[in-house]
This record gives structure tokens, sequence and C-alpha cells, in this order.
């Protein structure tokens, strides 16, 4: 497998609501005969594409979360990633966010070498209270997740994940109940053949 492969942009995005069990998260998994992550349970999102960068950017992102986003980042990026977000959130689940004023950053990784495809993926942490419909309406979705569902931080942990997915899932529990933004974002940085693990402040 080629280490070579072009590492594209992406946005990924965690829905949380508050359940009675405790918090949920929105999972979907991904088709069996997909080319990257194939059967494997994943959080909404996808890559960065065209129009991102060409469509107004609904509301103002959080600061906090502007500048990290804009940490080791192209010009431009920054508002094609939140528009991403939202984007592959509307498509995967059918729900809509209005706005890029409650998306929270949380996490980056970038895919290490040998895999069939590559990404820089930033994920999102948003509260499914910001809505605009029905957080249990997928009937708007396309066909790129099936079994969408909203699973129990533990629940999740059952099913078949991705590395990078679990290793969110453990940060999300850690940091349930704290204020946002996060003090720091986990950042995998792949982008040689040995991984380092950073802090974007």
């Amino acid at each position: 497998m080629s280490t070579d492969l072009p590492i594209r942009d992406a946005a990924t995005v965690i829905l949380l609501r508050e359940g009675t069990d405790g918090p949920r998260v929105l999972m979907g998994q991904r088709g069996r005969s997909a080319v990257f992550m194939p059967g494997k349970f994943v959080f909404p999102g996808g890559a960065v594409d065209v129009a991102d960068y060409e469509t107004p950017l609904p509301g103002a992102l959080d600061p906090v979360t502007q500048r990290r986003l804009a940490a080791e980042c192209a010009p431009g990026l920054v508002p094609a990633l939140a528009n991403a977000a939202l984007r592959e959130l509307r498509e995967e689940t059918g729900l809509v966010l209005p706005s890029v004023a409650e998306l929270q950053f949380v996490f980056r990784a970038i895919t290490p070498p040998g895999r069939p495809r590559r990404f820089d993926a930033r994920f999102f942490l948003v509260n499914a209270a910001h809505l605009s419909c029905d957080a249990d309406d997928f009937s708007g979705a396309e066909d790129e997740l099936s079994h969408l569902q909203w699973v129990t931080l533990h629940g999740a942990r059952g099913f078949d994940l991705p590395f990078v997915t679990r290793v969110v899932l453990a940060e999300i529990e850690a940091a349930f109940g704290r204020a946002l933004p996060p003090d720091h974002v986990p950042f995998y940085d792949h982008r040689g053949r040995v991984g380092q693990i950073r802090a974007l402040f």
C-alpha cells in the first residue's frame, strides 16, 4: 500500500445529547464495500469539497475554535471545514444544524501511512439541542451510513470502531460535564512515518 497518498482535509461531527441513562452520541455504520473503513461504526463526516469553500459561512465560529482550527491550516480552509461539518451531517443523517456557532473543535487526527485513503480530520462536538429539526428523524439521510442511532458512550464501545473513534470517545467521556471550549485539542499527527501526539492550545 502506498505511503504517499494525498492527505485530504475532512470534518467530523460528534452530536451529543443527554439521555436518561447518560450522554449519547449519534453513530452510523459504513457500507461493507466502502474503500475506507468498511463496515465500521463512525460519526458523520467526510472530506471538504470545493463547494465548502464557496458557501457563505452560516454564523460565526467560537473564537477559540477559530484560532485552533487556523493552526497549521491553509488559507480559507477554516470556514470550509465548518461548512463541510454541517454539509456532511445533513447528507449522512438528514439532520440540520443552522449555524456553525455551536461547533466546538475537540480533536484532530491524520490517518497513518499505509491506509487506502488518508485524511486530516477535525472533530467537532455539538449539542443536539442546537439542531433545527427532530433529532430522531433520519428520513432525509443519504445512504452512506446505515443503522443510524443514538448510543451511550459505553454502548458504542461494543461496536466495530476505528481506532481513532475509540480514542475520541474516551476523550469525550473524560471531558463530559466540563466547560467548553476544552483546555486543549489533542492532535494525532501522522504526516510522517512516525506518529506524534501533540496539543493545540
